[in-house]
């Protein structure tokens, strides 16, 4: 029930987040010279896969730091850290080609970078053929990654819990 209600809330904040950037549309085409093409439908295609897998890696990381809870006493601190690290490193603030070679390629390794700049550069053409495969991997992998941890985390946390009632009630 909490996986469900969390899905909604955070689909209800998607849309809502889109709606926002949709009364920006008038911005968007007074700047319209900007892009000089449409995407083809092969790179909507791998945007759209993007996006899916974005959103799927986000809202299943969240909910896999959330679990730490079985053992820590308050999370949202913890919480706090990664959103603001998350928004650093996911090009969200700024495109991740600024820093040096070195650290770009550490920052398009990086789970964060599926979430914003991967697919805005999907958009704009700029990850075509071997690199849109390449990068889609990439994001598909992590998404396996965190469902994997998220599963591995709430069964090793009900052990956990499990082991705290029994000793809670062995003492009585």
């Amino acid at each position: 029930m909490l996986w469900y209600l969390a899905l909604l809330r955070r689909c209800a904040h998607k849309l809502a987040y889109i709606a926002t950037v949709a009364c920006l549309r008038p911005v968007v085409l007074l700047c319209r010279g900007v892009f000089e093409s449409f995407p083809d439908g092969l790179t909507l295609a791998g945007y759209g896969a993007s996006l899916i897998l974005g959103f799927v890696i986000g809202f299943i990381s969240r909910r896999a730091s959330v679990l730490v809870g079985f053992w820590l006493l308050e999370v949202t601190s913890l919480m706090y850290i990664i959103n603001i690290a998350t928004f650093f490193v996911s090009g969200q603030l700024f495109p991740l080609d600024l820093p040096g070679p070195t650290l770009v390629n550490v920052l398009h390794y990086l789970p964060s970078s599926t979430l914003a700049y991967f697919p805005a550069m999907i958009f704009l053409e700029m990850n075509k053929g071997r690199d849109l495969a390449w990068g889609l991997a990439i994001e598909l992998a992590w998404a396996i990654f965190f469902v994997v941890l998220a599963r591995w985390l709430f069964r090793l946390g009900l052990r956990h819990l499990q082991c705290l009632w029994r000793m809670m009630w062995a003492s009585c």
